[in-house]
């Protein structure tokens, strides 16, 4: 008999390895990256809209993201939607073009933002322990699992919860060196 219930278990903490993953990327290092605009919609047209769909976004120097909208007439629009962002990043505008200089991090903010990362570990590591805690319930609920095979399953669940937080702290610890890199 297969394990589901490790089956269900790896399937939540793989979604939540995912989101933090996906929160990582919003992280400032320093340095110019197009997924730092992501979770940016512009109204486009009326209907808010991503913005990596309505433009090409490309790095310039390593510091500079220059935006090129599609539409010419959605310039402004873009500029607004950037500066309506938590990013707080100067957006220059060239008429057609749009550029986002991304300043220099100082050791007190890539400290802050190692703290965040941390935080950010610590409740991807609750939605493991979560699902860790929802999956042995069931097992513990299900009357018709012989006892020595329910010891068995939460002994492997226990074990893949033991993987997938070691895997949040070496995501984290890696970004931490990214940040901390000049």
């Amino acid at each position: 008999m297969d394990n589901l219930f490790l089956e269900i278990a790896e399937e939540k903490m793989d979604g939540a390895i995912k989101a933090f993953e996906g929160s990582l990327q919003k992280v400032r290092t320093g340095r110019a990256n197009p997924t730092m605009l992501d979770g940016i919609d512009v109204d486009y047209y009326g209907s808010p809209t991503p913005l990596n769909q309505i433009a090409s976004i490309s790095i310039q120097e390593g510091k500079t993201l220059v935006i090129k909208p599609f539409d010419r007439n959605s310039v402004k629009d873009v500029e607004r939607a950037i500066n309506a962002s938590d990013l707080g990043l100067p957006v220059q505008n060239n008429g057609d073009v749009l550029r986002v200089s991304v300043p220099a991090l100082t050791e007190e903010t890539r400290k802050g933002y190692c703290k965040d990362v941390d935080k950010m570990a610590e409740e991807a590591k609750v939605h493991v322990r979560n699902a860790r805690r929802e999956v042995n319930d069931d097992i513990k609920k299900d009357k018709s699992i012989p006892e020595d095979l329910s010891k068995s399953y939460l002994e492997d669940i226990q074990k893949a919860t033991d993987k997938y937080t070691a895997k949040i702290d070496e995501l984290a610890k890696a970004k931490q060196k990214e940040i901390m890199t000049i």
